[in-house]
């Protein structure tokens, strides 16, 4: 998508990949004290559905929102977005960032190592 979510916008958006369809008052019960105004997230819904992220429909006087884009799909671009802008466009400059920034127990890197070798095989 060519126009990203703001912070706010993504917090938002993670609530509705969560509940999958939610009228506002559902997404504002959603949120922690101190909830944000209906307006805010009213505001905010309109934004996202400009974006092409969310849509909704009426029931009534009430919306039902709906998202457009995956989770994962949402999160794929993000993640594309990062290793270009910050590891040089080379996920394996990420990977090792990854690998030695992050406390990784033997029992993950070895999960993280099966999944690589399943791409593998999957690849030849």
């Amino acid at each position: 998508m060519e126009n990203k979510l703001s912070r706010t916008e993504e917090a938002l958006m993670v609530k509705l990949w969560e509940l999958k369809k939610a009228y506002l008052r559902d997404l504002l019960d959603a949120y922690d004290e101190p909830k944000p105004a209906t307006t805010t997230l009213a505001t905010l819904l309109k934004r996202m559905r400009e974006k092409g992220y969310v849509d909704y429909t009426e029931h009534g006087k009430h919306r039902e929102y709906y998202p457009l884009v995956k989770k994962s799909q949402y999160f794929s671009g993000q993640l594309k977005g990062m290793i270009r802008h910050f590891f040089n466009n080379s996920p394996t400059q990420f990977a090792s960032f990854f690998t030695e920034s992050t406390d990784l127990t033997e029992a993950e890197l070895q999960e993280l190592k099966k999944m690589i070798d399943e791409q593998l095989k999957s690849k030849k």
